[in-house]
């Protein structure tokens, strides 16, 4: 099933300001919580996840998808969008450093891989990504990821 990116958002944040990559991925926590998608126990299952396998969520250059497996942290699927002011190294040797990182809450493991395929349509797209880190506002955001998909 494909997934439209703009219509799982739960939660949009731009140009935020992260001291290091735990603090960014509670920033993006904080917006899965915040959009009703997850408790505060899955923003630490999230940290927990790099931290006990490392910076793979890192799965492009400038990009995490920062996630944690379906439990009952997850209240249901949504997505949470965090521009970073200033970049933060996640400890990737190819793709740091990261200036977006999309929370992701999935109620199942399948969703994961629909993302992941939603996302890549996106950023082959040439200037994709900067046109999504540099957007201001949830509306110039939910435009651009419209845009994107229709023409994926």
């Amino acid at each position: 099933m494909a997934i439209n990116l703009a219509e799982a958002l739960c939660s949009i944040t731009t140009k935020a300001s992260a001291q290091d990559w735990r603090d960014a991925i509670r920033i993006s926590g904080a917006g899965l919580v915040a959009g009703g998608a997850t408790t505060d126990a899955y923003t630490d299952q999230m940290i927990a996840v790099v931290e006990e396998h490392g910076p793979y969520i890192v799965i492009a250059p400038g990009i995490a998808l920062a996630h944690g497996r379906p439990s009952e942290a997850v209240l249901t699927g949504g997505l949470s969008w965090v521009s970073l002011k200033d970049p933060v190294e996640f400890g990737h040797p190819k793709n740091d450093p990261v200036s977006l990182v999309i929370g992701l809450a999935a109620l199942d493991h399948t969703t994961h891989m629909d993302v992941l395929k939603a996302l890549a349509g996106i950023l082959s797209q040439k200037g994709k990504l900067e046109q999504l880190v540099a957007a201001e506002s949830e509306d110039e955001l939910h435009a651009l990821l419209t845009n994107a998909a229709s023409a994926a």
